[in-house]
């Protein structure tokens, strides 16, 4: 049977694996749904079209599932979908999407989400990412894989934040964050990239030096970002290795919004 406190209210239209655990004081709603294996702490407030994975740890006073910040939202069946593994520490607030996007806020996998981080409308976060406290996402937010935010770090809205890159503690980042980079300040600007997190991450060296030259072309020789960008395309031929690297730097940088650019 489903361990529910005796002071939860779960609503009877929920759909809790039989392994879930949930604590004391805890409100699920109706169209909450729960995988096998995750555990939900006291005070917690679960509503909305919210889908949780397996082996989620979601410790106490979070609010999941809410309906976004947004004024022009009326009550449409959006979702929050969060997946399987992911630690979900105090005083999180992750919202439902809006019907401007997609009508979807999702969580991958095996991510590490401090306290008081707070995912706006419309957020999308990778795999294995990890934010610290008090990391903020405005709506519409996109992050991928392998990313590290540090604490206090807010994001603009509908602002990319590309896989492996870094912030800072503080960092503001008002512009699209290219994969590998590590920046800092306020607004944020590149300091390097992150190379040492590639090497634990089993990078090569021949790929961390291919990612040595995107850094080079982006920063370091005043080239235009046209101009970077063909040097860049360069790489896959001299370095074979690096060529999933390269496409995922060039179709970020491809993507890149004219009005916002990339953080420099």
């Amino acid at each position: 049977m489903t361990a529910i406190h005796a002071t939860a209210i779960v609503d009877s239209g929920a759909e809790l694996d039989s392994s879930v655990t949930v604590g004391p004081y805890t409100l699920i709603g109706p169209h909450v749904k729960v995988g096998a294996g995750t555990t939900i702490g006291p005070h917690c407030v679960l509503e909305g079209h919210t889908t949780i994975g397996r082996d989620n740890r979601i410790f106490q006073f979070n609010s999941l599932g809410a309906i976004p910040q947004d004024k022009k939202y009326a009550g449409e069946p959006c979702e929050l979908i969060i997946g399987n593994r992911n630690t979900i520490r105090e005083f999180c607030t992750f919202n439902i999407g809006s019907p401007g996007d997609a009508g979807v806020t999702r969580v991958g996998d095996d991510n590490w989400l401090m306290a008081y981080v707070h995912l706006a409308h419309d957020c999308i976060v990778g795999n294995h990412t990890i934010f610290a406290n008090n990391s903020q996402l405005a709506g519409h937010v996109h992050v991928g894989d392998w990313v590290i935010l540090g604490g206090f770090t807010g994001v603009h809205q509908f602002v990319r934040v590309g896989a492996h890159s870094m912030t800072a503690i503080g960092s503001v980042v008002l512009a699209d964050l290219p994969p590998f980079v590590m920046c800092q300040g306020q607004p944020a600007q590149a300091r390097s990239m992150n190379f040492e997190g590639l090497r634990r991450r089993g990078f090569s060296p021949e790929r961390v030096s291919a990612v040595k030259a995107m850094h080079k072309a982006l920063y370091r020789d005043d080239l235009t970002l046209q101009a970077a960008r063909e040097r860049i395309a360069t790489l896959a031929q001299t370095s074979p290795e690096s060529l999933p690297d390269v496409e995922m730097m060039l179709s970020f940088l491809e993507q890149a919004s004219p009005q916002r650019g990339i953080v420099r």
